[in-house]
């Protein structure tokens, strides 16, 4: 049996990109660890904290339900601060994670990669899917720590497949659903080719994809860890309110540019 370590940038994260993998690796016995880099200070502020509870420590909260949904083991926190979307006064904070020294935050992460001893390492494409500072620094960061280890790791960027996501849309079009953008107040369609928080498109070309996994019996899992985290992502969001079948067709397998392979793509799995 093998170590998975995943680094994602915000409590949450791990559901989308990640959270099928991380399940199936857990049902099939191997290690599974969260690394979480920032406590998600700018999220959504629920109106049933407790006396003295913090949105931070809600979101912390969830993810531990998040992970017991997933097989995770163990959830570490590197303790930034959420860095807000592109161009918010957040991004400036000195003890947010986007204006963290890359080597320091990299030898946190190194430190939970040698304790592990990690056979598989996730981390973000160069652009963190979709531009948020702080997924973007997931990148940079995870790159870097995975330089500074001394032992074979397989290091791969979890990502979205445009070209897939925008047949699914046209798909789904062509059946009548109507797929609004995640948590956009206008209802404006999503259109993955657009340009996201960095003015870049959503996610990657399939092109210069190599890894494909089949999460699709997990799908369920996925929903149910997104349900977890209730102070951001209600009944009435995006995500929960697709059919089974759209979901399982968006979010049914999972995507990875390799370190160590070139494209064309291929079906397999983060072990093989």
């Amino acid at each position: 049996m093998g170590t998975l370590v995943c680094l994602h940038a915000h409590p949450d994260d791990e559901t989308i990109s990640t959270g099928g993998t991380m399940a199936r690796a857990a049902a099939e016995g191997h290690r599974v660890v969260l690394i979480v880099a920032t406590n998600g200070e700018h999220g959504e502020v629920p109106d049933d904290l407790a006396p003295g509870e913090t949105l931070a420590d809600r979101r912390r909260a969830e993810t531990d339900a998040s992970a017991k949904v997933l097989g995770i083991d163990r959830v570490a926190w590197l303790d930034y601060t959420d860095s807000g979307m592109t161009g918010w006064d957040g991004n400036d904070d000195p003890a947010s994670f986007h204006r963290a020294d890359v080597d320091d935050a990299a030898r946190r992460v190194e430190a939970i990669l040698r304790e592990e001893q990690a056979d598989v390492f996730t981390i973000y494409d160069w652009h963190g899917t979709y531009g948020h500072p702080d997924h973007v620094k997931v990148n940079v960061v995870g790159v870097r720590a995975a330089e500074l280890v001394d032992w074979p790791m397989r290091t791969m960027e979890a990502t979205a497949n445009r070209d897939a996501m925008l047949a699914m849309f046209e798909a789904a079009k062509s059946s009548g659903i109507d797929l609004e953008a995640p948590d956009n107040e206008n209802g404006d369609e999503f259109d993955p080719a657009g340009p996201a928080d960095d003015g870049n498109p959503f996610g990657e070309p399939e092109a210069v994809l190599t890894l494909s996994v089949d999460v699709s019996d997990r799908t369920h899992l996925k929903r149910d860890s997104m349900r977890c985290h209730r102070s951001q992502i209600t009944d009435q969001s995006f995500f929960l309110e697709m059919p089974d079948e759209v979901f399982a067709m968006a979010f049914g397998r999972e995507w990875f540019i390799e370190h160590d392979r070139q494209p064309p793509y291929r079906d397999g799995w983060i072990f093989d």
